[in-house]
């Protein structure tokens, strides 16, 4: 099974007042990722700068149409996205 790695990075120096609650928006659009089988891990950097999330049984293109709608996406300093290949061997 493929998988789909998003690095997200966000500017830590310009954090709005209501950074908190967009905290707390965050966590419910990943819940429904979650409950919809789309994201399979959410990762939280230990630099508090961002997260890793990776993505299941669905494609590059569509998790770039995902990403926008993620309340911190508005706060990125910068996004890479890896699609990845299971190595079946292993």
């Amino acid at each position: 099974m493929n998988r789909i790695l998003v690095i997200l990075t966000i500017d830590t120096e310009k954090l709005p007042e209501n950074f908190h609650e967009i905290i707390k928006q965050e966590r419910e659009v990943v819940a429904k990722w979650k409950e919809e089988g789309i994201l399979d891990q959410l990762f939280l950097r230990q630099t508090k700068n961002g997260a890793v999330l990776i993505f299941k049984d669905i494609d590059e293109a569509k998790v770039n149409q995902l990403m926008p709608t993620l309340p911190l996406y508005q706060l990125k300093k910068s996004i890479e996205v890896f699609p990845l290949i299971k190595d079946t061997e292993i």
